[in-house]
């Protein structure tokens, strides 16, 4: 019989999953610890609920105009995520276009993957903004934005973008980039830019999406990881009519305080 003190190493020490003796499992170990070691001390005001705005939508953009303040780049760009029949998640950064009393716009090509998943008609939303050590996250229903509401906004663009989504047959493979490079080519010199909004139509497969928010967490870092998370939920009143309240309706929402 073997006793654990006649073992090689330590007392009782197992040499097939003792890092000493697998140099794989030390090479991971090194690995886990330049990610664990890598750390943030919050240190923020706190986020009380007399803070809050009267409306989930006020309190959005009071966060984002401090975030454009603060000079963040791009602060309207905001993480999608959604999931396929499966349940299969995914997920992507795309630019906020609109944020009103119904929620929160953004645009994609119908064909896409993201498109395809945003049918389903559920979605979440991220805005991570690091620089300020917060978050505001969204879940929501999903509804596509009327047509001609997409046809203004498509004009709004810049006639290099207009002409992207023509191009792009987005989140399909592509034999290389000239292939990509070669059909926008082919399309500038159908719609040349003559500095007008009509210069190129909407695409029949462009347009926007709307998530009706069922929930706003306002999310603020503080010290010792004990975050402050304040969360605008539908007031009993509003879940009972079956939709979302509107997002600047005061009376449509309650705010609940989770724990980090």
């Amino acid at each position: 019989m073997v006793s654990a003190s006649s073992l090689p190493g330590p007392a009782g020490a197992d040499p097939v999953h003792d890092p000493a003796h697998d140099p794989e499992a030390a090479a991971g170990a090194r690995l886990d610890a330049a990610f664990a070691a890598a750390r943030v001390a919050y240190t923020d005001r706190a986020l009380d609920e007399g803070d809050l705005a009267p409306n989930p939508l006020a309190q959005f953009r009071r966060w984002y105009d401090e975030a454009v303040a603060a000079g963040l780049p791009e602060p309207n760009a905001m993480v999608v995520a959604s999931a396929d029949a499966d349940g299969v998640p995914s997920a992507r950064t795309v630019l906020l276009k609109q944020a009103d009393e119904r929620g929160f716009v953004l645009y994609t090509n119908y064909g896409s993957r993201k498109a395809r998943e945003l049918e389903r008609g559920h979605a979440a939303l991220l805005f991570p903004w690091h620089a300020l050590h917060r978050q505001v996250a969204v879940k929501g229903l999903v509804e596509r934005v009327p047509r001609e509401e997409s046809a203004a906004y498509f004009a709004s663009r810049p006639w290099g973008s207009r002409i992207g989504a023509w191009a792009s047959e987005q989140s399909r493979a592509v034999a290389g980039r000239g292939e990509l490079e070669e059909r926008y080519r082919a399309l500038a010199e159908r719609w040349p830019d003559r500095g007008r909004a009509d210069d190129v139509p909407l695409p029949a497969h462009w347009g926007g999406y709307l998530v009706r928010p069922v929930e706003v967490e306002f999310w603020q870092g503080r010290p010792s990881r004990l975050h402050d998370r304040l969360v605008f939920l539908p007031s009993r009143e509003a879940l009972a009519g079956g939709v979302p309240g509107a997002l600047d309706d005061a009376g449509g929402w309650r705010v609940e305080r989770r724990q980090p």
